[in-house]
């Protein structure tokens, strides 16, 4: 039984090791590049959302217009 448990915590150990073995890997962006892709997100979404809003706009002016007729 006691050797089971010693596997488990082993394995417990050996994922955590790991896991901060992992982390090391990463490159962390500086403030400015994430400043700038930040901005940039921002920026596309606002752009996007705007095109979407002018295309319902013109989608619903011409079902209206055909309603109408």
């Amino acid at each position: 039984m006691g050797n089971r448990e010693k596997v488990i915590e082993t394995q417990k150990t050996g994922w955590f090791t790991g896991l901060k073995a992992e982390f090391k890997k990463i490159i962390w962006p500086t403030k400015e590049t994430l400043a700038k892709e930040t901005t940039a997100v921002v920026v596309v979404s606002v752009v996007v959302g705007l095109i979407i809003a002018m295309m319902d706009y013109i989608i619903q002016y011409g079902v209206d217009f055909l309603v109408n007729l």
